[in-house]
């Protein structure tokens, strides 16, 4: 049993997110988005966090690692969960971030998600994106519709991580998982290696550069349905990011396909519960339509808010409209709604004024 386990049994056990490593200080852990120590473990020293570190990896990784300075893969611990390893150096020496990925994979109905989105499953074809902040609940998010979709249809899903992460279990659809790294070079060889394996249903873990979103784009414009995470906090700003991604000359043409390839943005933030003893979803939800095509292609992404706000009785909303919805449930807290909030006039009414001065 290596060293860390016992570590990742405390994550486990205390409902944390994630374990963080450096030298010099105690183990910490993430606990309802805040970072504290475990208690009663001393700093690690380097020594002791070498060994430590270099316990769970294979030969080949350690090699990466002591060559690279910075690794991803993911290390399984039966009756715990999976997790995500971030090994990297810093300036007291070397580092680790682990993220638990929990066994079970919960279904849509278990994550208080809007109803709209369980809907997003029914798809045959086209572009989903699911974006937001790291450790927003993306994976979590897209697991639980790829979930949804495995318990419906006879489908052939092929998924495409670095590392991977959720582990499907085939129910009616085949699941094929291939890991960036382990099982292809990059996410743009696998991506175009994908549309050749009879795939229904393509998961792109990370649209990280040029080629991976153009190939997404191009696949969902094929007839496959492509789900895929963005680092961004909008559907505006996720538009904009992928268009401006590619050199100008191409910009039009990549504003044409995404108009007529997306089904869907939804936009992720986790705030703190009311209670402060866990942490709430808000999404922003965009959905494709012919308007929104016609805007995409013409540049006019300012109009996506007025779509988005329009779009209620469809099941779209604004990130501050999802905000204050949790807050009028009593589900949030109401200084972190505050402060992630875009407008913020609209919920001054809920927070003690020495909160708005931050």
């Amino acid at each position: 049993m290596a060293q860390l386990d016992a570590l990742f049994k405390y994550v486990k056990d205390n409902g944390a997110s994630d374990l963080h490593l450096v030298v010099g200080e105690p183990p910490k852990i993430r606990l309802h988005g805040s970072i504290t120590n475990i208690p009663s473990v001393p700093a690690l020293a380097e020594p002791v966090m070498r060994k430590l570190l270099f316990e769970i990896m294979n030969e080949h990784q350690a090699k990466l690692y002591s060559e690279d300075r910075d690794l991803d893969f993911a290390y399984a611990l039966p009756g715990v969960g999976r997790f995500r390893c971030n090994y990297f150096w810093q300036n007291r020496g070397p580092a680790a971030v682990f993220r638990l990925i929990p066994e079970k994979i919960r279904a849509l109905t278990d994550l208080n998600l809007p109803p709209v989105i369980a809907t997003l499953a029914d798809y045959n074809r086209g572009l989903i994106l699911v974006t937001g902040p790291t450790g927003s609940g993306k994976s979590t998010t897209l697991a639980a519709i790829i979930n949804e979709i495995n318990e419906k249809y006879p489908r052939h899903i092929v998924t495409i991580e670095d590392p991977l992460e959720f582990v499907h279990q085939p129910k009616k659809a085949l699941i094929t998982h291939r890991e960036v790294g382990t099982h292809a070079e990059s996410f743009d060889s696998a991506l175009r290696a994908s549309v050749r394996e009879d795939p229904d249903v393509i998961l792109v873990g990370e649209m990280r550069d040029l080629e991976t979103i153009r190939l997404a784009i191009t696949a969902a414009e094929m007839g496959f349905l492509v789900f895929g995470t963005l680092h961004t906090n909008s559907a505006a700003k996720t538009v904009d990011r992928i268009v401006d991604v590619f050199p100008a000359t191409q910009q039009p043409a990549v504003r044409t396909m995404l108009g007529g390839s997306l089904v869907a943005i939804v936009s992720q933030l986790l705030v703190k519960s009311a209670d402060l003893k866990g942490r709430c979803c808000a999404n922003e939800i965009l959905l494709g339509s012919a308007g929104l095509a016609n805007a995409i292609r013409e540049g006019n992404i300012s109009m996506i808010k007025n779509m988005i706000q329009s779009g209620g009785s469809q099941g779209m909303q604004t990130m501050d409209t999802a905000l204050e919805r949790l807050m009028q449930a009593g589900k949030a807290d109401a200084e972190d709604v505050y402060l992630k909030a875009t407008d913020k006039s609209k919920f001054q009414k809920y927070v003690p004024q020495k909160a708005m001065v931050r």
